[in-house]
């Protein structure tokens, strides 16, 4: 072998193993994000840079196939993209392929998304449902706390997706973040890698539109506020790995949005970004920040639908003032949402929320008679609180402590609307169910 040879030899093959190396594959996804009436978003995210496109089809045209914009991954976002698929037309289930740098991908489960319908005016608003759960601990050894694991029954993912739900709820702590990860931005987004990327999930990601809040552990440490210095960080990696609508209000960043499932209305809000410390003596006594209060206030006045879900992080509504319970840390924000509630004549509030490791049903009768609830659903794989605390407000028999989810189908005419929430088990098993009429 010549000099030459022995020099360019070495480099060939450095150049061999780099290029095996950068191999690019699907990491996890797809997952779809919000669904409207002519426009859909699908999420996913490769192991390098790539370049991602969808065909995707009416199921009842499966010969006349579109394409969507090509969407190259980088490693500035974590190589995530997000394709949103317009112009399409309401009340329509479509099928979908996955290219990666143009090869189609193979899964072990079928990719489809929906649109709404188009009801108004038209007919009664269409039946649906909604799963919902919270604390999705995925275990990682190398940086798990020693002892016995704190994440099991991954399971319970194939169950959910196995209700078949139009969509899926998650109530926060929809990752956990661990020591190693949250002081630094590569640290959150491996974490959300991670996580997002565990085998069961997949296939409910894939058919199933997803929307999300967060709690402190996918926020920051155990009970992090808005004195948490990586917040912008953490705010960036729920945009990223998230489809929701929007992000934030225009007078106070966080992850607030809103959407709309047929007739019914949610309202994400955002129980860290500017919340105060739980432990502060001095200074406003906020959980929610003011523009957030006067936003959900307007948005529920304003909203005509027949029940009215808000969503947060931690308990409303529960009496019992232990751990970050409203009542506990910020007693006057619950009682003035509550007047506030009450003096604006607001029927069909239910709020739902995660964070305390049990699930149950709370509810609180109003002076003019009406009645607010609380339903919280949790956890999903985490930990469970095998030590309940007294909750006066509990609706008796809704108490669960085990891991489970939720799952809300909303049915009946326009003037008719009846929620049904029913409680399963890890394996799909119902625990308890309750019907509530709209007033």
């Amino acid at each position: 072998m010549t000099a030459k040879l022995k020099i360019l030899f070495p480099v060939f093959i450095l150049l061999m193993v780099q290029s095996f190396a950068q191999k690019v594959e699907l990491k996890s996804g797809p997952m779809l994000g919000y669904s409207e009436m002519r426009e859909v978003i699908v999420w996913l995210q490769t192991t390098a840079k790539g370049k991602i496109q969808l065909n995707y089809w009416d199921q009842t045209l499966p010969n006349q196939i579109f394409k969507s914009e090509i969407v190259e991954t980088d490693i500035s976002t974590a190589f995530t993209a997000k394709i949103i698929l317009s112009l399409l037309e309401p009340g329509k289930k479509y099928g979908y392929q996955v290219l990666l740098n143009e090869k189609p991908l193979l899964f072990p489960y079928p990719l489809e998304f929906q649109t709404q319908s188009l009801w108004q005016w038209r007919t009664d608003p269409p039946a649906f449902s909604i799963a919902l759960g919270s604390c999705a601990y995925i275990n990682d050894t190398p940086y798990d706390r020693p002892g016995k694991p704190y994440g099991s029954n991954y399971h319970i993912f194939e169950s959910i997706l196995a209700k078949k739900p139009d969509a899926m709820l998650w109530l926060g702590d929809n990752t956990y973040l661990r020591e190693t990860d949250w002081n630094s931005r590569s640290g959150i987004l491996y974490r959300y890698t991670h996580t997002r990327a565990t085998p069961e999930l997949q296939g409910l990601l894939g058919s199933v539109h997803h929307y999300a809040i967060w709690d402190d552990h996918d926020f920051g440490p155990d009970n992090s506020d808005r004195g948490f210095i990586h917040k912008e960080a953490t705010l960036e990696a729920f945009r990223l790995f998230w489809g929701n609508p929007t992000s934030g209000l225009p007078e106070q960043d966080g992850i607030t949005s809103q959407f709309q499932w047929a007739d019914i209305d949610f309202f994400l809000l955002d129980n860290r970004f500017s919340r105060a410390p739980d432990e502060r003596k001095t200074g406003e006594r906020t959980q929610f920040g003011k523009a957030q209060i006067e936003w959900l206030l307007d948005a529920l006045k304003t909203s005509k639908a027949p029940f009215k879900m808000v969503a947060t992080g931690g308990q409303f509504l529960s009496a019992s003032a232990i751990a970050e319970n409203h009542i506990k840390l910020y007693p006057e924000e619950r009682e003035y949402l509550i007047k506030r509630i009450e003096e604006e004549g607001l029927t069909n509030i239910i709020f739902l929320t995660g964070d305390r490791h049990l699930t149950e049903l709370t509810e609180l009768k109003l002076r003019n008679g009406k009645f607010i609830y609380d339903l919280t659903v949790s956890p999903l794989t985490s930990g469970v609180n095998t030590n309940p605390d007294v909750n006066v407000l509990r609706v008796p028999g809704t108490l669960v402590t085990e891991h489970n989810f939720g799952l809300l189908t909303f049915s009946g005419k326009r003037l008719e609307r009846k929620l049904t929430i029913k409680i399963f088990d890890a394996l799909g098993n119902e625990k308890w169910k309750k019907e509530i009429l709209s007033e």
